[in-house]
């Protein structure tokens, strides 16, 4: 069978001709008579729409400001024209689990449907507004209800469009770099007829490793730094401000922004960042990079569906077909995100902090350690639901942090690094 590629983090697929058609059938599907009525947190949605001049303003200029050349164009991708026809296909959506498929994955749906108005000058404003993300966090917790449902679990199958397909099975594991997914990934039953045990399609995408598949890199050394996740090298940061314009091109990081105020982002001012992407089909659970102490553990709302100005219509090379992909750094103020320091058993760390955030359809980034805990490195500090997601470690400016990527230099073209896996020294 066909390798096919996929884009950064496989959320979304390379092969345009299979997104088109994936986008059809959403469309039609949202304008059939039974997907008219609007679940109660669309008609929130819509509701604000209309009710508030300044965002019916921001949204029909969102769409007015999408190239003719994009939307016309014949062998594009399908668009959502006007806001009607978005809150149909959010409706759709939400009533559904995602599907894997051979040719292609469209691991967060929502995301592809935004992908042109969010690269709009009006977009990005929109998708910033704190009352629109309200009403996206609403939407986004009422489809995270239907996740953890038994009901999801129709997409666990062994159909070319089910997660336990023999070929869905085996690219898991190639992910995972394992012979198969039952040597890899715990499971309740061994039989896929009953769908391995699972409860549903959440309980699946947070599946866990077997004991012993990633054991803890220098679990004696607390010189060793542990990968926190299961996850590819974006972007390596020195010196890093306490405040930057991180909406511009490079997206520098802000720290001031990144931590929202936190009293002890000072301690990080000048320091090292470093920052990391997760897969679709990967382990998506946080594991402690050191052994330490939980000081401070706390959730952050954000946008769910922004992306860098540059990153947009305004960038000569076009929109970021797969946003937000290209607005990692950007996201790390502005997404909704969780945040835990850690005070390291090791002197020469001392206070670090781990970063979650989400990205895309995330809705939820759940933290399951609590302040004043002791947590030994590669121990479980909380996990990602529902979608795409990325991930900061930060150190402060005395910390002599020398890291290891493996052969690999930071990007958007990075392999996995296996959590618990060796990401960096201390010196």
């Amino acid at each position: 069978m066909t390798k096919h590629r996929f884009n950064v983090g496989k959320w979304l697929p390379s092969d345009q001709e299979f997104e088109n058609k994936w986008l059809k059938k959403v469309y039609k599907e949202a304008e059939s008579e039974e997907n008219q009525h609007l679940l109660p947190p669309v008609q929130a949605l819509k509701d604000l729409i209309e009710s508030d001049r300044y965002i019916w303003n921001l949204v029909h200029m969102m769409f007015a400001e999408i190239p003719v050349k994009d939307v016309n164009a014949p062998n594009g991708a399908p668009q959502v024209r006007d806001y009607e026809q978005l809150l149909l296909v959010i409706n759709r959506i939400i009533q559904r689990a995602p599907e894997f498929n051979t040719t292609g994955l469209v691991g967060t749906p929502l995301n592809a449907v935004l992908d042109y108005p969010m690269g709009t000058r009006a977009g990005y404003v929109l998708f910033n507004n704190p009352k629109v993300n309200e009403k996206f966090k609403g939407i986004l917790d009422y489809w995270g209800h239907y996740l953890q449902s038994e009901d999801s679990t129709y997409v666990l199958n062994t159909s070319s469009k089910g997660w336990l397909s023999p070929y869905a099975q085996k690219e898991m594991a190639e992910e995972a770099e394992g012979e198969s997914f039952l040597d890899i990934f715990n499971v309740r039953s061994q039989d896929v007829v009953q769908k391995y045990g699972f409860k549903s399609w959440d309980d699946f995408f947070t599946r866990t490793f077997k004991p012993g598949v990633r054991p803890v890199a220098g679990a004696d050394d607390d010189n060793v730094i542990a990968n926190a996740c299961e996850s590819a090298p974006y972007r390596i940061a020195h010196d890093v401000p306490m405040k930057a314009k991180f909406w511009i091109k490079g997206q520098p990081y802000s720290l001031i922004d990144l931590l929202h105020n936190d009293p002890w982002t000072s301690k990080f001012e000048g320091g090292t960042l470093y920052q990391a992407f997760l897969s679709a089909l990967s382990y998506h659970r946080w594991n402690s990079p050191v052994s330490g102490k939980i000081v401070k553990a706390y959730n952050l709302d954000g946008s769910y569906y922004g992306e860098a100005l540059s990153q947009g219509f305004e960038n000569p090379r076009g929109a970021d077909p797969v946003a937000a992909n290209d607005s990692q750094a950007f996201l790390t103020s502005t997404a909704t995100r969780a945040v835990i320091f850690i005070q390291a058993d090791n002197p020469k760390i001392g206070l670090m902090c781990f970063v979650a955030v989400g990205m895309g359809d995330v809705s939820n980034n759940e933290i399951t350690v609590r302040i004043g805990q002791h947590v030994k490195k590669g121990d479980q500090l909380g996990m990602f639901h529902f979608g795409g997601s990325t991930h900061v470690l930060l150190f402060r400016p005395e910390v002599n942090v020398m890291f290891d990527l493996h052969g690999q230099e930071p990007g958007l073209d990075t392999h996995n690094i296996k959590v618990r896996d060796i990401i960096a020294r201390v010196e």
